[in-house]
């Protein structure tokens, strides 16, 4: 969808606290993809966590870092991982159910028509 979309729409990923931490418990898709971190004990260590993740997972389009008191996913509910779609007055149009299993790729791909 990113391929599809990237000249119309600004896509941004955001990274909030780490989802399975390596120091609580671990889930074997992350051994698999090579994503295994500790919980992060400052913000630059979220930075680099963050990256290593985008650069891991191939993730085309910008992470933005969510504050150490986790506001953003306070704010939104991003855990765990949801889609927003928020239009250029910032009103969100169009929220995921929780991911993985709750993404339709149509249901977003009919939000993002009914902008343009």
């Amino acid at each position: 969808m990113y391929d599809d979309y990237a000249s119309r729409v600004q896509f941004y990923a955001v990274y909030i606290l780490e989802a399975h931490p390596s120091d609580v418990w671990q889930m074997q898709s992350n051994v698999r993809d090579n994503v295994v971190f500790a919980s992060p004990k400052s913000i630059d260590e979220r930075e680099h966590v963050a990256g290593m993740c985008v650069r891991k997972l191939g993730i085309k389009f910008p992470a933005l870092i969510d504050t150490f008191d986790n506001s953003t996913e306070q704010q939104y509910t991003g855990w765990p991982d949801r889609i927003y779609l928020i239009d250029k007055n910032g009103r969100v149009v169009y929220k995921s159910r929780p991911g993985p299993f709750g993404f339709h790729p149509e249901e977003l791909k009919a939000a993002l028509q009914q902008l343009h």
